[in-house]
């Protein structure tokens, strides 16, 4: 393994996929998770780290970037923040600022985080890659998500201002958006949606790898659409 990459989320229907794809990569992966139960997505293997970790305290967050720069043999070069969460109400008028606000606390802090503490040893390692997560609904929006939509708009806008930021550093930053994934928290939620229109995780792994690998260098500051056929 000649290089390290983190991956948020990694334990969820898309991030297990991603991580999937960078193993296969030869990426060292390391992946904070929360929930136990999900760890059945990623059994052990060589190239893959796992730790708990509460993304939302910068302690914890250190902790892990730490322990993705512990190996001098496999730089950290990559990033991928895919924890996020999306939460449905009523129009404006009808959602508590509460409400509102806790959209931008689940997407924004955690992308914030772990970007900020990685930073420092990408610039250090020369150069490097970080994906975002953000939504076709950022650009198309639909009724009843205000906050969710506010708060992706917000992390393409921040993945935008980091690849400005560390362009010098040849650190570079993207987002990915997203429609609706395939997954089976989806299809449980949408039982009567034409799946097949929808994105699979792998094919997401594959546009990230691709953001991560040298042969994407030109690329920064974009807002990469991944809809599939939704």
């Amino acid at each position: 393994m000649k290089r390290t990459a983190i991956v948020t989320g990694g334990t969820g229907g898309l991030g297990s996929a991603v991580v999937e794809r960078l193993i296969a990569d030869g990426w060292r992966t390391c992946v904070p998770w929360v929930v136990e139960r999900e760890l059945e997505r990623l059994p052990p293997r060589d190239g893959l780290e796992l730790m708990h970790a509460d993304l939302f305290d910068p302690e914890s967050v250190k902790a892990v970037v730490d322990s993705a720069t512990a190996d001098p043999s496999a730089p950290l070069r990559g990033v991928v923040n895919l924890v996020g969460g999306f939460a449905a109400g009523g129009r404006v008028h009808e959602t508590p600022v509460e409400d509102f606000t806790a959209q931008f606390r689940v997407n924004l802090r955690p992308t914030y985080l772990v970007t900020q503490a990685a930073l420092p040893h990408l610039v250090e390692a020369g150069a490097g890659s970080i994906v975002c997560v953000g939504t076709r609904a950022a650009l198309q929006p639909f009724s009843g998500a205000a906050g969710y939509i506010a708060s992706k708009a917000a992390v393409i806008a921040f993945a935008q201002a980091v690849a400005t930021e560390y362009r010098d550093d040849r650190v570079r930053c993207n987002a990915i958006l997203p429609s609706v994934i395939d997954t089976p928290a989806n299809r449980a939620g949408m039982p009567n949606a034409d799946h097949d229109r929808w994105v699979k995780p792998a094919e997401i792994a594959g546009v990230i790898s691709f953001l991560l690998s040298s042969d994407s260098e030109p690329m920064s500051g974009a807002a990469v659409p991944v809809y599939g056929r939704a």
